[in-house]
């Protein structure tokens, strides 16, 4: 079901406070940390936010999905939904894990999970 800007809103805000209280801890509890270790925790947390951010506007787009099939890469015909599957994807933010809605060509026997990779990608990514 797809959320409300004010959901939405409140639920990132709460990912962003999760965010602050782990580094705020993390300064309490580390003693004279140096510049790399302040860096890799910032880093990693701006990670983590970044991939939580993504995969919700990303779930939230899926919520009005399925759509009428896409094009099949290899021939051109329209692919059929074959409901929703999870799938691990490559976005510039990081690694997500989400259900994505996943649809099907049966002359090429390819899948897709728009709006980007195909089954037989290595190393899927969003475009």
């Amino acid at each position: 079901m797809k959320r409300t800007r004010a959901e939405m809103k409140a639920a990132l805000q709460a990912k962003a406070r999760e965010a602050i209280d782990r580094l705020v801890d993390w300064h309490k509890e580390t003693e004279e940390p140096t510049l790399t270790q302040i860096e890799d925790m910032v880093l990693e947390l701006r990670q983590e936010l970044g991939e939580q951010m993504t995969k919700m506007i990303i779930e939230d787009q899926e919520a009005v999905h399925p759509v009428p099939g896409p094009a099949c890469p290899k021939c051109g015909k329209e692919m059929h939904y074959k409901g929703m599957k999870g799938t691990t994807v490559r976005t510039r933010s990081g690694k997500i894990e989400q259900e994505r809605a996943y649809y099907y060509c049966e002359d090429c026997k390819g899948g897709l999970f728009p709006p980007g990779s195909t089954t037989e990608a290595e190393d899927k990514t969003l475009e």
